[in-house]
This record gives C-alpha cells, structure tokens and sequence, in this order.
C-alpha cells in the first residue's frame, strides 16, 4: 500500500492543479454557478473514484456537456429544474449499467482511440497557449473549435498580440521550465524529486511570483488572469453555494429529454475515456466498464442532489494522472479530498495562482499525448489506420471531441466496408491450350451484402468460352443476396457458352441448375457452410 501511496499523492496534486481550473472554466463555460464545476470535481474524484474499476481514470465535469448544459439550462427554466435531470440521467446510467452497455466502447478502432487522445492534446495545446501569455478570453476546459467570445481556436491564438500580459508570460515560461528541467533532468537525478512534482514547485513559484509583483505595475497579473475560487465569508455562504434539483419539474417531458441526453452523451464519452486510458496506462489495467456505468450514474445522481454538473471519465484528467505516475484509484480518490479541502480551508491562497502556470502544466500533458512520433508511426501503419486516425484529430480540432469522434468513427467504418468490399473473393486466371479460358473465384470466409458489387462485377467481367471454377471451400457464410447473383449468372451462363464447376463442402457439380437447390436454402434465407 505504501508503495503505491508514494507514487499515488503526488499523482493526486498534480491531477488537483489540472482540474480546478477545469472545474471552474467548465461551470462557466455551462452557465452554471462556479461552485457546480468543483461540486462535480469533488464527487466525481471521491464517489466514482472509489465505485470505479478503473486505476487511473479520473472523473469530473466534461467539456463536451457544457454545450448541452448551457442550452438546457434556459429551456428548463432554471438550473434547479436543470439538476432533476443530472439525477434522471444518473439513474439511467444506472440502467445502462445493468443492461451491460458497456461494452460499446469496445466497438471503436484503435486507430480513432489514438485519434481522439491525439486530437485532444492537440486542442489542449492550442487552447492553453491564449492562458500562457495572459489571454483569458475563453474560460478554462472550452475544446469547441467556435469559442463563446466570437472568435475560433487559430484566431484566439493571433488575438494574443493584442491582449499580451507580461507578467503572466513571465511566470509561464518560469513553470515551463520548472516542468521540464523536473521531468528530463532532476526527476533521474534522486528519488526526491519523483515524490514532489514539478507541477507543484511550478504552482509554489507561481504562487510566490504574484505577491512579489503584485506592486509592479509592468509584471502586475490581474485577479481576471488568476484562478478564481468563490470564497464564503461564513458557513452559512459556503452552503448557500450548494443548490438542490426542484423535482416538480419531473413531470416536464423536457427535463425526460434532456436527461437520456446527458446519459447517452456522458456514457459514450465516459466508455471512450476507459478506452482510451486503458491504452495510455502503463500497467496495461483493463477497466470493467459496465462497473464503470454504475459507478458515473451513482455520481451524477448525488452530483445532482447537490448542484453539481453531470459527471464523466475525463482524458485530460487520466492522462495527467497516469503521466504524474498514479498507479490506483486511490490518486482519483485523493485529488477529490485536496478539491474539497481547498475550497474550504484556503480559496483565497488558490486565488493567487497565476492562470498562465496551470497553462504551462496542461501543455505538457498535451504534448505528451500528442507526440510527433505518434503521426509517424500511424502513417507507417498503412492507409487503413492513418486514415480514420487523421480524420479523428482533423475532425477533434476544427469541431468538438464528440463531432470529432463521430467523424473518426464514420471514416473508420467506410475503411472497414473498402476492404470487405475488395477482400470478398480472389481470381486465378490460366489459359488452357484450346484457347479457352479457366478462371476460378475462392470466396472468402464471410460474404455478405456488401460484397455484391465487386462480385457481380466480376462475373459480368467473365468473357465468353470460359470454364469457370467456383470455390466455395473456405466460405463459412454466404448472405442470400450473393446466391440470387449466382442464380443469375448460371442462367445467363448457358447463352455465353460459360461452363461452371461449383466446388464445396458438400461436394463437386459441373454446370448447377439452380444453387439455391444445391444448398437447400429456404426462401431468403443464408447459409452457414461451417
């Protein structure tokens, strides 16, 4: 245990650091109370860190829902009848859960997992270099290509010039270079600096940096470009932060609609993360994911009791553990007490960390997933894994992480199809030395509708005076579309002077008069030759 607690609380920090300022940026961005993001962030390390079968999977509020919040929150009528649909949509996780829905995740290609976890360390250094020099104009967490401030992710990278904090970019540079000379150089030197993280010498530096400056007119940073924590005045204000879900509101078809929303939207996103965080952990830990269902239903239930934001698996989060050596669910655990402690005990000190360090972190932790290595190999893979694997980043960066995947997904799937279309058959061709032809078509193992084409095809392709050798051996299934083709080739068959050997399992026929008779099909149905 202690093993792990060594490499698992300074995990817990760092993963701490990365997700107040998402926490905070995600509320925002959703039109939530500020409180609703840590809310999330405190539930979805404690509750579904400890319900979860997942290692290193770290949960919270996400991105991708803020669009979904936002606009849910003014159809409701209120953030209050809003939360009576988190808790629906807990529940219908729930469901999910126990049907074993699971197992969609495992549908998706590796080659748009690896997309995905591409395409967001992509946006996330693309959206954390405006923080970096001190342009806060999208709040933190955002990952939409069209951003709530009018512009997009390439001109908020030019309306840096203009918006320029010296003291932000200062400070920036100063943890990036704290991070770095921490992971390439001090971190192999002595075991000390494994146990303290340079993510957290960089926040200390930062935190120093703002109260030496902080009467220095030209590396002044302003609370705007700082994170802001809401700090209660008493205890009554701290739980006046907490809201509750107006449940008269269930009658509401809306609030229906809006909660399958949210469960599909959180499971699909949640089932992703798993996937692919699995592939990022080092260990190799294969997480259950009906388990994990009823783990994010459970937390968006009492998230939404309470006033929180829906909850799922986060990448930003996982990723951030599983680089800063998390090794159990004890890091996701333990990152939820240090939300929690913080928020209560010492807001205004997390008030004074500059933006710009938080920035310089999540820049690591996107490089890190999205290494130039990492395009070179896919390529070296052949076209059928680059190409749904480009798509997926393309379609992440210039839309969203669900759009993007989607994309990624479709593009995989027309690969899949290509290829079962050109792999159905294969054709050996010789000339005998009457002049005539003998062509012979093996099928492949499956045939099924898709094969129609490139099989019809061919034998409209067959010239005349050919005797034509069709070898069923290998097949296992044939779908009734394919024998409705070859009912009407041996038909046509007999005026183009094509004479046909069918060979099978069941056994050799020259010249079939009807192949659905030879394997005894009833009407519309297919076959099994196995």
């Amino acid at each position: 245990m202690f093993k792990t607690l060594k490499s698992d609380i300074p995990a817990s920090i760092v993963v701490f650091f990365v997700a107040l300022p998402l926490c905070l940026g995600i509320a925002l961005a959703s039109g939530a109370p500020l409180f609703s993001g840590v809310i999330a962030g405190i539930i979805g390390g404690i509750v579904v860190g400890a319900l979860s079968g997942s290692k290193i999977g770290v949960s919270g509020p996400a991105a991708g829902l803020a669009a979904i919040v936002l606009t849910a929150i003014g159809t409701l009528g209120g953030y209050e009848n809003f939360l009576v649909a988190v808790v629906l949509g807990g529940v219908i996780q729930l469901v999910f859960g126990v049907l074993k829905a699971g197992i969609i995740g495992y549908y998706f290609p590796s080659s748009v997992i690896k997309g995905m976890l591409t395409g967001i360390g992509i946006i996330i250094i693309l959206k954390q270099i405006p923080h970096f020099f001190g342009y806060d104009a999208e709040p933190e967490g955002a990952d939409s290509f069209l951003e709530a401030s009018g512009e997009n992710t390439f001109s908020a990278l030019l309306g840096i010039f203009d918006n320029l904090i010296l003291g932000s970019m200062v400070i920036g540079f100063i943890a990036l270079g704290i991070i770095l000379l921490w992971d390439t150089v001090l971190a192999k030197k002595a075991k000390f600096f494994q146990v303290i993280q340079g993510p957290l010498v960089a926040v200390v530096i930062g935190i120093i940096f703002y109260l030496v400056t902080k009467s220095n007119p030209t590396l002044l940073i302003e609370q705007s470009h700082m994170v802001s924590v809401p700090i209660p005045d008493s205890v009554d204000s701290f739980i006046g932060q907490f809201s509750f879900p107006n449940f008269s509101a269930i009658t509401n078809p809306e609030v229906w609609i809006v909660a399958f929303t949210i469960a599909l939207v959180a499971s699909l996103e949640t089932l992703l993360c798993v996937e692919a965080t699995d592939k990022l952990d080092p260990d190799k830990n294969v997480t259950p994911t009906n388990r994990e269902l009823l783990a994010q239903g459970t937390g968006n239930i009492l998230s939404g009791l309470v006033g929180g934001l829906p909850i799922t698996q986060v990448i930003v989060r996982s990723s951030a553990n599983i680089q800063s050596g998390g090794k159990t669910k004890m890091s996701a655990i333990l990152h939820g007490f240090l939300l929690l402690i913080s928020v209560i005990l010492i807001p205004t000190l997390l008030n004074k960390i500059p933006l710009s360090v938080l920035a310089a972190i999540l820049i690591i932790v996107g490089y890190k997933l999205a290494k130039p290595a990492l395009f070179i190999k896919m390529y070296k893979l052949g076209w059928k894994q680059y190409v749904p694997f480009f798509a997926t980043v393309a379609g992440i960066v210039f839309t969203d992480l669900l759009v993007g995947i989607s994309i990624g997904l479709l593009v995989g799937i027309f690969v899949i199809l290509l290829k079962n279309y050109q792999n159905s058959h294969f054709l050996h061709i010789e000339d005998n030395s009457n002049g005539r032809h003998i062509i012979k078509m093996t099928l492949a193992e499956e045939v099924t509708f898709f094969n129609k084409g490139a099989i019809l095809k061919e034998l409209d392709s067959l010239p005349k005076d050919t005797y034509f050798e069709f070898d069923v051996t290998k097949t296992r299934y044939l779908d009734y579309d394919i024998i409705e083709i070859l009912e009407d080739f041996a038909f046509k068959a007999k005026e183009r002077n094509i004479d046909i050997k069918l060979i099978s399992k069941r056994g050799v026929v020259e010249n079939p008069p009807s192949f659905i008779e030879f394997f005894k099909l009833r009407p519309k149905s297919n076959i099994s030759l196995s």
